[in-house]
């Protein structure tokens, strides 16, 4: 067996294991609502939860396009195969951290922050800083905007919309309607994290000599990320799902199917259309704040939800420098 070919397997594996992390980590972008409402048993919806995420492996590849050609550049060879190990690394350290402390941080700025703190340290790797700017700094701060925004409008027309209805009746009825919000919701978070483990998988392997293309994506890739991601999914990261279901705001069922009906909109325009990798956890989160703020301002907690946002600007760079620390460790291995 070929040095080339260990450090791909070694590459693909710590991959395979972030997609893992990511899946009980962003649970709770999927189900946290529907659960906390009482609109799905904890179970059922990590179980539909799961199966969204695999259906949505499957569909569209650009986000992985991107992930996998767009944001550093690597030389062919071992060593920078140690780069790409190293920077995965560093994005499951970050992510086993604020799932210890229930913070839901973003897997995929951790995974992007991994991969720029690595490449920095790294002979011959360059940073596309261009694509940084445009595809995930951009959208990391446009994409809470945007999930806040939306969330406020969209209840607002919810109230105005059902003024006149029974509450009790209108509760029934917004919690079967947030069991197919929540697929949506589990679809778009599928589509955008599983294609984020397909891009590294594909850059080892064009790194590795053992693919032309970085943006031809092999079929086998994604049956592999989509059953990962499924089965950590299911396994549940019960403390995230405790801070977005109850802590940030009080959810009713109307509340939490407007914001996993807006999220899910975002999630699917950027994967579909523009291909940017954006944070699922950034996306529902910010929903469920412009959501709650409907009510009033002060129904949102202002303190949990300013420890969620400090979590958020410190994961690019503190993913990143984890990933340093780790590609100092392995480099001897990778030479």
């Amino acid at each position: 067996m070929s040095p080339e070919l260990i450090a791909v397997l070694a590459v693909i594996v710590v991959a395979l294991a972030f997609d893992y992390t990511n899946g009980f980590h962003d649970a709770a972008n999927a189900i946290a609502t529907s659960v906390s409402t009482r609109a799905l048993t904890p179970r059922a919806a990590l179980a539909m939860a799961a199966v969204g995420n695999f259906i949505g492996a499957h569909i569209g590849t650009k986000v992985a396009e991107t992930v996998g050609s767009g944001l550093v550049s690597l030389p062919t060879g071992v060593a920078s195969l140690g780069v790409v190990f190293a920077g995965v690394l560093g994005a499951i350290c970050w992510n086993l951290i604020t799932w210890w402390f229930g913070l839901p941080s973003s897997s995929s700025h951790a995974l992007f922050g991994g991969l720029v703190g690595a490449t920095l340290f790294a002979a011959g790797g360059t940073v596309q800083w261009a694509n940084i700017v445009s595809k995930v700094l951009v959208p990391m701060v446009l994409s809470p905007l945007v999930g806040f925004t939306l969330g406020f409008v969209f209840m607002i027309a919810v109230l105005w919309i059902f003024r006149r209805g029974h509450p009790a009746r209108l509760n029934r009825g917004f919690r079967h309607a947030q069991t197919v919000s929540a697929a949506a919701m589990s679809i778009g978070h599928g589509m955008q994290d599983a294609a984020k483990t397909i891009g590294v998988v594909v850059l080892a392997l064009y790194t590795g000599g053992f693919a032309d293309d970085p943006k031809s994506i092999p079929e086998w890739t994604i049956w592999a990320s989509a059953t990962v991601l499924a089965a950590g999914t299911y396994a549940g990261g019960w403390r995230i799902i405790r801070t977005l279901g109850r802590k940030i705001i009080d959810l009713r069922p109307p509340e939490g199917f407007a914001a996993e009906t807006v999220a899910s909109s975002v999630l699917y325009f950027n994967a579909l259309v523009l291909g940017a990798p954006i944070s699922t956890t950034h996306t529902i989160t910010s929903a469920i704040m412009g959501v709650g703020a409907t009510k009033r301002l002060s129904a949102v907690r202002w303190n949990v939800a300013g420890s969620i946002i400090a979590g958020w600007v410190i994961t690019f760079p503190a993913a990143g420098a984890f990933a340093c620390l780790l590609y100092l460790v392995v480099r001897p291995l990778f030479s």
